[in-house]
């Protein structure tokens, strides 16, 4: 029996040998650590600048300019920064009605050199394009001027369009078969810094979501030529995909609410919470319902953390360019994986209120007013006479 005893303890001390080696091995296996910061701005509505136009006069209260200073000290604290416009960017504003009803891009193509290759660039877009932007997706109020609009608008991009779940309307009744209008992802190869100072390559996904209710309210574009289908639906199609194309973490741009619009059929898959449930996702970056994610004292109701929906990263950063909204990634590439270890999400504003005065927390950006100065000075024109003629 003594034997038998010491053959058994004799066992057990190699069996404790092998799962201390085993946690060892498994703590080893963290080869690399990444503090990854991801900028949000939404619901623009084209105020690149503080200033309305219709009154001439300057404002404090929303402007991208305002929001390029955010930016760029957000780069220089991290420099590991990716920055996303989750739409609504081109209308709602008295830029896009210059732009539009004085025929901006057409009257301006006349000007281009006949043989030239650059392409005619919406002033929304040369400000975002000055900014570096690293991808987009389109708002409902990207369709309220048609499609040859929207086109015309963003061909000048230099960064991406994403939209997943907007196909051209075949009309055959077939859903496999359904082309996509957008590129449904892309997937962005960039170099990281990690916590040791080593570089990193990581490749970034990115898919585009936008609210099914868009199809409706402007079905004067969509009807017979593109249809918008279920959000979570697609994205639990093209998540897997993405993953199997290499992307080593995934943002999701959705243009709709944390709840569902009210005129919607399905409203139960068609929302930011029903986004959220989707596995594969690593942040959600989201806007439409001109709101504020996180707010301060605000917690979820199944008791997660208030910078995160349902277990998620998330951040919507308000309307008009009054908030930069901010996801702080923790990253750490696990065997040969990487993946969220925590986050962290901020909205950050560009003005306080202090005794009822308006108190900016940074000065407009002067690369911004440098892009559009002569479109500013053009749209100060452009309403000066539309006074005068109204006075006549």
């Amino acid at each position: 029996m003594s034997r038998i005893k010491i053959m058994f303890q004799f066992f057990l001390i190699i069996n404790m040998i092998l799962i201390a080696l085993h946690r060892t091995n498994a703590q080893d296996l963290t080869e690399s650590n990444i503090r990854l910061r991801i900028l949000e701005t939404t619901d623009l509505h084209a105020h690149i600048l503080g200033y309305d136009y219709k009154k001439n006069k300057p404002r404090l209260k929303f402007g991208l300019s305002r929001v390029a200073s955010l930016i760029k000290n957000a780069r220089l604290e991290e420099p590991n920064s990716l920055l996303f416009d989750v739409g609504d960017v081109l209308v709602g504003s008295e830029l896009d009605e210059y732009v539009y009803k004085s025929h901006y891009l057409k009257l301006h193509e006349k000007l281009v050199p006949l043989g030239t290759l650059e392409p005619l660039t919406h002033p929304v877009i040369k400000a975002m394009n000055a900014l570096h932007y690293d991808a987009a997706t389109v708002g409902n109020h990207e369709f309220n001027h048609g499609l040859e609009f929207l086109y015309e608008s963003i061909r000048g991009a230099q960064f991406p369009y994403v939209n997943a779940n907007i196909y051209i309307d075949d009309q055959n009744n077939i859903d496999n078969d359904d082309l996509n209008y957008f590129n449904p992802f892309t997937i962005l190869e960039r170099e990281f810094t990690d916590s040791k100072g080593n570089k990193q390559q990581i490749k970034v996904g990115v898919i585009g979501f936008l609210t099914p209710i868009a199809a409706e309210w402007d079905k004067r574009y969509f009807k017979g030529r593109l249809k918008i289908k279920n959000i979570k639906d697609t994205a639990e199609h093209f998540i897997p995909i993405m993953k199997d194309n290499g992307a080593d973490i995934i943002i999701a741009l959705a243009h709709v609410g944390l709840q569902a619009d009210k005129g919607l059929k399905d409203r139960k898959r068609n929302s930011v919470y029903a986004l959220s449930e989707v596995k594969g996702i690593d942040a959600v970056l989201y806007g439409h319902s001109h709101s504020l994610f996180p707010m301060k004292g605000t917690k979820e109701g199944n008791g997660s953390a208030p910078s995160t929906i349902r277990g998620v990263p998330a951040v919507q950063a308000g309307y008009w360019g009054n908030h930069l909204g901010i996801i702080e990634l923790q990253l750490s590439k696990v065997n040969g994986n990487w993946v969220v270890k925590s986050s962290q999400s901020v909205v950050k504003p560009i003005y306080r209120t202090i005794k009822n005065k308006i108190i900016p927390v940074v000065k407009e950006d002067l690369e911004i007013l440098k892009v559009m100065e002569l479109d500013h000075k053009e749209v100060i024109k452009y309403f000066h006479r539309q006074k005068k003629s109204k006075s006549q």
